[in-house]
């Protein structure tokens, strides 16, 4: 039976990858739809991914490409299919709202399961894609107390990715950790300039000519993860920095919309504080 995967390689580089790997998918009568690969010289890194059909068994092509590729390699063999995520949020309706849309129009390779937000401003709109909206107030509570309520939450749901739409929080260790290399978030500034609140603020300040946004894994480094996509447009000296803050908002979905496509279609490999992005 014909089948897809997605095949991702990870591992030190040696002479003859490529070939060995191919082989692999030759000898199988795979067909290789579509391949990238990269090497990084500096750290001697290794990364290929190939989208293969054919008939094969997922452990028996496992085997035999652990058989070819260095010690220590990491190998996934991915299924095609819609992944699921969870939106988080807070009051700016801008990035979530270009999500559901794409999800609606059957734009975006992922399964919304729920948007979880500290206050209810996104609730009506949320509601109208008839998708669960969970409101978690974090008023009277202590930063983990807030958290411990929301991963309880999380718990409820099997996901592969939690998406932070304009979640105007900072996130503590216990709970990045937790989800490690799962977060994603838009930073509303061209990373790594302007990092922490009112980016705007500090590009109006400083005459900047061009504003941007940044789409990243989140780690415990705040606005510091490995960087996925990033995205620019030109402002001038008529700009005020609220002006800056509207065109700011349209680089920003877009950043996060592409960045998430890139994510959920297997196409970035974390390296370091780096991505590799096919």
């Amino acid at each position: 039976m014909s089948q897809k995967a997605r095949v991702l390689i990870d591992c030190e580089d040696a002479k003859g990858l490529v070939y060995l790997i191919s082989k692999v998918f030759y000898d199988r009568g795979l067909n290789i739809d579509n391949n990238r690969e990269f090497v990084d010289k500096e750290t001697n890194r290794f990364f290929m991914r190939t989208v293969v059909s054919g008939d094969f068994s997922y452990d028996e092509l496992q085997n035999a490409l652990i058989e070819v590729v260095p010690e220590n390699s990491i190998i996934k063999i991915i299924e095609p299919k819609d992944k699921d995520i969870i939106i988080m949020a807070t009051k700016e309706s801008h990035c979530l709202g270009d999500l559901l849309i794409r999800w609606s129009s059957n734009e975006l390779d992922a399964n919304i399961l729920a948007v979880i937000a500290n206050h209810k401003d996104l609730e009506e709109l949320t509601s109208k894609f008839d998708i669960p909206f969970i409101h978690i107030s974090a008023d009277n509570l202590e930063r983990e107390e807030h958290e411990d309520i929301i991963m309880e939450k999380l718990n409820d749901f099997n996901f592969d990715y939690i998406v932070l739409a304009k979640y105007m929080r900072i996130l503590s260790s216990k709970f990045v950790s937790n989800y490690k290399k799962r977060i994603i978030n838009i930073h509303h500034s061209f990373l790594p300039a302007f990092i922490g609140a009112n980016p705007y603020k500090q590009a109006y300040k400083r005459g900047v000519k061009i504003i941007g946004a940044t789409a990243h894994f989140v780690t415990n480094d705040l606005d510091e993860g490995p960087i996925i996509y990033q995205d620019v447009i030109s402002v001038n000296h008529r700009f005020e920095w609220t002006d800056m803050q509207k065109a700011g908002r349209d680089v920003e979905k877009i950043v996060l919309s592409r960045a998430l496509s890139f994510v959920l279609d297997d196409r970035v490999f974390i390296h370091g504080n780096k991505t590799v992005v096919f």
